[in-house]
């Protein structure tokens, strides 16, 4: 079972969204245990101050290093008495390398992970003598690492076996094969006039297959165009993508002529 540990100054703010659905029924299965310590628990003032002002000069606070790497130490101390290593520790940090489904699937892996959420204006650098990784979810910047922290928790333990109902699911899901989604319909076959392509509703598996193949690279070229050129093709999905070409380039030279009135024809 993995354990997650969370260090962070609002551990109230991760008891409904990790407690709840598909998550919060795989912790009470025992899949993977997820603990919050709040690290101002672990000041040595009696104003329980965790923060303090930059040497040197300079705007907003800092976290102090003694409160987090204090409430660390006692958390891998539990993890020890438990038989888990130190494992990876992961700063929030929006310096930290972008995450990605990649980074996901390797940290479902850990059997303990621990997560630092910062608040404030950053951190003290000797917070860093205890990580072990770095992340962020992109360049902007939030007002503490509780949120981006349960992103990627949520990213992490989704891929953990037991917690999908549907382990196939997960395999075939966006960026975890480099491409994007192809287009999913349900019932009814025809709403207002918006119809489910025939080939979807034929019986016939392998052209649903290639139907499939076909759409996610479609989506991927007109939605994230940088994805195609990470993904190793196959020999089919390199055919199927040239005739998506040609098809949206077509579209676009006839929603050119059209919206020309000098074309001929017009």
């Amino acid at each position: 079972m993995m354990k997650i540990d969370v260090l962070s100054l609002f551990p109230e703010m991760f008891s409904v969204p990790m407690h709840d659905s598909i998550l919060g029924r795989a912790i009470e299965d025992h899949v993977f245990s997820l603990d919050v310590t709040n690290f101002r628990d672990f000041t040595t003032d009696k104003h329980r101050h965790v923060d303090d002002y930059p040497f040197g000069g300079g705007a907003g606070m800092l976290l102090q290093a003694q409160p987090i790497i204090d409430a660390f130490e006692h958390t891998q101390e539990t993890a020890r008495k438990d038989g888990l290593p130190k494992g990876r520790v992961i700063l929030m940090d929006p310096a930290g390398k972008p995450f990605k489904q990649h980074d996901a699937e390797v940290l479902s892996k850990d059997e303990h992970l621990t997560f630092i959420c910062g608040h404030y204006e950053g951190y003290d650098e000797r917070i860093r003598s205890i990580v072990t990784d770095e992340y962020s979810l992109g360049d902007f910047v939030l007002t503490g690492g509780e949120l981006p922290a349960m992103v990627m928790i949520d990213a992490i333990t989704r891929l953990i076996p037991g917690v999908l109902g549907n382990n196939q699911s997960k395999v075939e899901e966006s960026f975890s094969t480099g491409l994007l989604e192809e287009p999913q319909y349900t019932r009814p076959a025809d709403f207002r006039g918006m119809k489910v392509p025939p080939v979807l509703m034929n019986g016939d598996h392998q052209k649903i297959a290639l139907w499939n193949q076909k759409e996610a690279l479609r989506r991927t070229y007109l939605r994230r165009p940088d994805l195609i050129d990470h993904s190793k093709l196959t020999s089919t999905q390199k055919k199927l993508f040239a005739d998506v070409r040609i098809e949206e380039e077509e579209k676009r030279q006839d929603s050119t002529d059209k919206k020309n009135p000098f074309t001929e024809g017009s």
